[in-house]
C-alpha cells in the first residue's frame, strides 16, 4: 500500500491545511510540513525578484508521486505534496509538503528526501522575473 496521500501540480494556491488533512492518521506521532516560497532575491539575480513563472512537463505530476513512493520508501510515512504552477509572487506557496509517520526523524527524513528529489529530478522550470523587467529561466536543479 502506499503512502501518498496527495501528489499534484497545481495552478491554484496551494493549501498547507489540505496537505495536513491529507496526511492525518491515528498512527502518526509526528507531522512535518515544508513550504518552499517564492523570495525577493536570488543569487543569481542583478536586482529584486517580483515573480516566478512555473511550468511543468506533462508527466510532472507522475514524477512527483513517483517521487513521493521513492522518499517513502519501506517506512510507515505518509506523503501529500503538491507543486505550483504559473505565476507566482513573492511570498506564494510553489511547494508544499506535509508527512506524517510515527516518530519524527522518519518524518524529518522522509520530508528532506522529497523536497531534494522535487529540486533534482521534477521537470518543472521556472522564470524568474526581476523588477526591471529582465527574466532568467531556470531547470532541474535550479
Amino acid at each position: 500500500m502506499s503512502g501518498v496521500r496527495l501528489a499534484r501540480i497545481s495552478a491554484e494556491p496551494l493549501d498547507l491545511d489540505a496537505h495536513l488533512r491529507a496526511v492525518d492518521d491515528a498512527s502518526a506521532g509526528a507531522v512535518t510540513t515544508f513550504v518552499g516560497r517564492v523570495r525577493d532575491h536570488d543569487p543569481d539575480a542583478a536586482g529584486e525578484v517580483v515573480a516566478l513563472e512555473y511550468s511543468a512537463h506533462p508527466d510532472a505530476e507522475a514524477t512527483l508521486a513517483g517521487i513521493a513512493v521513492t522518499a517513502i520508501g519501506r517506512t510507515a510515512a505518509l506523503v501529500a505534496v503538491s507543486h505550483r504552477i504559473g505565476r507566482l509572487g513573492v511570498g506564494d506557496a510553489a511547494v508544499v509538503i506535509a508527512v506524517a509517520s510515527p516518530h519524527r526523524a522518519e518524518a524529518f527524513e522522509v520530508c528532506r528526501e522529497v523536497i531534494e528529489a522535487i529540486k533534482r529530478d521534477l521537470p518543472v522550470w521556472k522564470r524568474q522575473v526581476e523588477a526591471d523587467g529582465s527574466t532568467a529561466w531556470k531547470g532541474l536543479g535550479g
